[in-house]
This record gives C-alpha cells, sequence and structure tokens, in this order.
C-alpha cells in the first residue's frame, strides 16, 4: 500500500513568505512599546530617549548635512569591502572546489585563519596600510572573504555529479563547464555568504570607524558616546539597523531575480 505525501502549492507557499502588512505592523508596535516606556518616566531620557526625540534629532542632523556625510562615507566603505570580499571568497572558492592542489593548500590556510577576530588584524592593518581608507576598507574585505569562500566552496562541491558528467559528455571545457554548471549551482550557497558578510561588514564598519576617523556611522556614535548625547547616540543605532535591513532586502530581491527556481 502506497501513501501519498501531499505536496504543497507552490504559489501558496510563496504567499505565506511575504507579509509585509505583518511586519510593518510589528515594527509599529516596537516604536509604541518603546514610546510608551519612555513615557512612564521610569526610565530617564538619560538612558533611553523616546523614538520621537530621536526622530527629532535624527531630522536636525539631516539638515545640518552631518548625517548625510556620515552615511555616505560608511556606505562608500562597505560598497567597497563588501565587493572586493565578495569577489575574493567567490574566486577562491572556485578554486579550492575545483582543483584538488588548490583545494590541499587553500582548506588549511582558511581554517587556521578564519577564527581570528579580524577587529584584532586591524592595528596591524593600520600599519601595514596606514590610517585611512585603505585600512578601513581592508578589514571589511577580511570579514566578507571568509563567508564567502567557504559558501562558494560548499556550494560548488554539492554540484550534482550527474550535471557535470552530462557536461563533461556533450563536450563542455573547464570555464564552460564553471560558467554553466557549478557557479549556478553554488549561488544558493554565494548568495548566504553574502548576506552573512553583510552583516559581518556593518559590525566590522563600526569598529573601524571608532578608530582614527572623522566620519561615518561608527565615528557618530562614538562621539555621541563620548559627549554623553544618548539621542544622537540611538540615531546612530537605528541607522545601523536600518541599513542592515535594507540590506537583506536587497540581497533578497537579487538572490530571487538571480536564481527564481529556488526561491
Amino acid at each position: 500500500m502506497s501513501v501519498r505525501v501531499p505536496v504543497p502549492d507552490r504559489t501558496r507557499v510563496l504567499e505565506r513568505r511575504e507579509h509585509p502588512v505583518v511586519r510593518v505592523l510589528a515594527l509599529a508596535g516596537l516604536l509604541v512599546l518603546w514610546e510608551l516606556v519612555t513615557r512612564t518616566g521610569r526610565v530617564p531620557s538619560l538612558f533611553l530617549p523616546s523614538p520621537l526625540d530621536v526622530i527629532q534629532s535624527g531630522v536636525e542632523m539631516l539638515r545640518s548635512g552631518e548625517l548625510v556625510t556620515d552615511v555616505l562615507t560608511s556606505l562608500r566603505r562597505v560598497v567597497l569591502g563588501v565587493g572586493l570580499g565578495a569577489l575574493g571568497g567567490v574566486s577562491v572558492g572556485l578554486a579550492i572546489g575545483i582543483s584538488r592542489l588548490a583545494e590541499a593548500v587553500g582548506n588549511p590556510l582558511i581554517a587556521a585563519t578564519f577564527p581570528i577576530p579580524k577587529i584584532a588584524l586591524l592595528p596591524l592593518l593600520i600599519l601595514w596600510l596606514g590610517i585611512g581608507e585603505a585600512s578601513k576598507v581592508a578589514v571589511i574585505t577580511l570579514g566578507v572573504f571568509f563567508p564567502m569562500a567557504i559558501n562558494t566552496y560548499a556550494g560548488v562541491r554539492s554540484a550534482d555529479p550527474l550535471l557535470i558528467r552530462a557536461a563533461v559528455s556533450f563536450g563542455a571545457g573547464r570555464w564552460s563547464l564553471i560558467r554553466k554548471v557549478l557557479l549556478p549551482s553554488a549561488l544558493p550557497m554565494i548568495f548566504a555568504g553574502l548576506k552573512l558578510g553583510a552583516g559581518t561588514s556593518l559590525l566590522l564598519l563600526v569598529a573601524a570607524e571608532m578608530i582614527a576617523a572623522n566620519a561615518g556611522i561608527g565615528f557618530l556614535v562614538l562621539h555621541a558616546q563620548n559627549l554623553m548625547e544618548t539621542t544622537k547616540l540611538m540615531v546612530g543605532i537605528v541607522l545601523l539597523s536600518v541599513l542592515g535591513v535594507l540590506t537583506h532586502w536587497l540581497l533578497v530581491r537579487c538572490e530571487r531575480a538571480a536564481i527564481p527556481w529556488t526561491t
């Protein structure tokens, strides 16, 4: 006797993934709860300013141009760091996933260097590259490189052997095999690594901008902390949260456009 397992309708599955109204309501509920907590007076505004005060401070900083300068500076560093780290990570991941020699050399090196906290390398990067933009971009690049390399390698190794044999039997060369079989098979893992690397880049960005920087969200947070300007500090924290949400949303949209058959 065979038991037929019902297969869920793909359209309904996709519909269940999209809940924009619920997400907006959840965020609005969090803001209302935050405002109510501050309105009780039990929590001093120095420790937790209200959302309205944070928004008002953010608008004032936006009008003065301070916020625009900090956000654009941080975005430039993040884009450069994520771009270089992703390019290097995908290249190395493909290499060690395809070549046995590269795998024998690369895997031990990655295993030895991946556990090192990247922010601990920042003093060395400042010595090697100077105190300017290069060291800050480099530490972000390192933070993105490792999840990209590891995920790309895992994606290449998980490619269907039947597809590889079929491509080879039809006369596909090495580069054609990479472009048409291995890379598409690794795309889900590459995007997973990119999401992880994007979150890591924001963490490293703040840490890097707290050392010898005169602009950026990390500099804003540190400067506000030193002056005990809690409202401005919360503006920086909210900005980081918004950047994280927007980055994740953008990567999800790019993933759905690049690999619609898995989303």
